[in-house]
């Protein structure tokens, strides 16, 4: 007799979407409790990127209200220039994020591999990363944690922002106080512990635009302590070759964008007048802003399609070293011994399927969500409550989240192999 052939179960596509709609491809990316990889639906044969997270992880470190709120938000925007969520869903071990696939890596891949990107090209990002930034500002939510780490590009080398993992939404009524972010990148007022706003991005975008033409920070230290004296004191230079690099109205541009004051900061002023003051700054008078949302541009840096554009790592360890490798799974009937938080993660993690759902917000309460036993927050008198700790972050004397100021600034180095010293020039400011 001829063996028996086991036929594969068929997949239900007007079902819930779950991981057996999707065909596991490589690994390409990995954080404090998940991974990210390549997948392709089984039905359109479209390809994103799966960043899933594993919930037992999740719950030991006090993220569970992160992980909801990050979910929350996605839901809620769709633009150009931002890595869209497209499906969420969860198993009884992890919680799925499905997102627009970024061939091209992220900025920081690039940075370290070229030193730095000339001005045309970092000017052209800029003005990419700007409409996404009114969009979100537009739409109540600050990012707080821009840098070239979370921008990543397409196959087309244009800019898109990711990581809303400490995303929030914000009120003109009420300040943030929450102390949360990396602090290379963080504003002065958020330092100041003194209440913020949306105007803390525009900050950190004029961080990035300096980093990515220079090759290193505008402010730097040692220590925290050193690190937020030079944030919040220190005058704004740049190398005494700049001009050779980056033109005057460039200069000019990030002078603006790094003013300490948020109110004369570039692309600060209320009710979108900001926006429209950086588009008419003499530094993007070559950017067609009426086409830029559409992609017809062709972007001055086009990432090298032959290479990985991401560490190949990730999917040895993968093949190598995971005891536990993703699969597939049928979810377990019984749901009745669940903690409280996974219990919270099982009710409030729900699906999104992008194809079949119109998107929508939960605001205001999204800043509502608590971790069932661990939430942490910064209140004050003008302040809403700041968001649980992300992992990754450490907790300060004051019980606020910082994310990895003591991994940027050990021993001289900034975490990610550039040397604070790598380039000791001469520096001078400029007016």
């Amino acid at each position: 007799m001829g063996a028996l052939c086991c036929r594969p179960t068929p997949i239900d596509f007007d079902a819930d979407v779950n991981l057996f709609h999707f065909v596991l491809l490589r690994c390409v990316g990995k954080g404090a409790f998940g991974k990210v990889r390549v997948v392709q639906h089984k039905q359109t044969r479209d390809l994103y990127a799966l960043k899933y997270i594993n919930k037992a992880k999740c719950v030991k470190m006090k993220a569970v209200a992160n992980i909801i709120q990050e979910r929350r938000l996605l839901e809620e925007i769709d633009h150009p220039f931002i890595v869209n969520l497209r499906y969420a869903f969860q198993d009884d071990e992890n919680c799925f994020f499905v997102l627009d696939l970024m061939l091209g890596g992220d900025l920081r891949f690039h940075l370290e591999r070229l030193g730095s990107l000339g001005e045309d090209t970092v000017r052209y990002y800029v003005a990419e990363i700007s409409t996404a930034l009114a969009f979100l500002h537009e739409n109540r939510i600050i990012h707080r944690d821009l840098k070239p780490d979370n921008i990543l590009l397409d196959e087309r080398g244009h800019a898109h922002i990711t990581d809303f993992n400490i995303a929030v939404h914000y009120s003109d009524r009420r300040l943030l106080t929450g102390v949360a972010g990396s602090m290379a990148y963080m504003a002065p007022e958020i330092l100041a512990k003194r209440g913020y706003t949306y105007t803390i991005d525009w900050w950190s975008l004029g961080v990035c635009a300096y980093e990515l033409i220079f090759g290193r920070r505008p402010f730097r230290g040692k220590t925290n302590s050193d690190l937020t004296t030079s944030i919040s004191k220190d005058p704004l230079k740049f190398p005494e070759d700049a001009e050779s690099r980056c033109s005057r109205a460039g200069l000019q541009a990030l002078k603006g964008l790094l003013e300490r004051d948020p109110a004369k900061r570039l692309g600060c002023k209320p009710n979108g007048e900001g926006f429209e003051e950086l588009r008419r700054h003499p530094w993007f008078k070559n950017i067609d802003w009426g086409t830029l949302e559409s992609k017809q541009q062709t972007s001055p840096f086009i990432p090298d399609s032959k290479k990985a554009n991401f560490d190949a790592s990730h999917e040895l360890e993968e093949l190598l070293l995971e005891d536990n490798p993703l699969k597939a799974k049928q979810r377990k009937a019984n749901q009745d011994n669940l903690s409280p938080e996974m219990r919270q993660m099982e009710e409030q993690f729900t699906t999104y399927d992008f194809k079949k759902m119109q998107r929508r917000s939960y605001y205001p309460h999204n800043q509502q969500i608590q971790s069932t036993v661990t939430a942490t927050s910064s209140t004050g008198m003008t302040g809403v409550p700041s968001r649980p700790v992300t992992p990754g972050d450490f907790q300060s004397d004051v019980g606020l989240a910082v994310r990895g100021a003591h991994d940027d600034f050990a021993n001289d180095s900034d975490g990610h192999g550039i040397s604070l010293n790598k380039l000791s020039m001469n520096e001078k400011e400029y007016s």
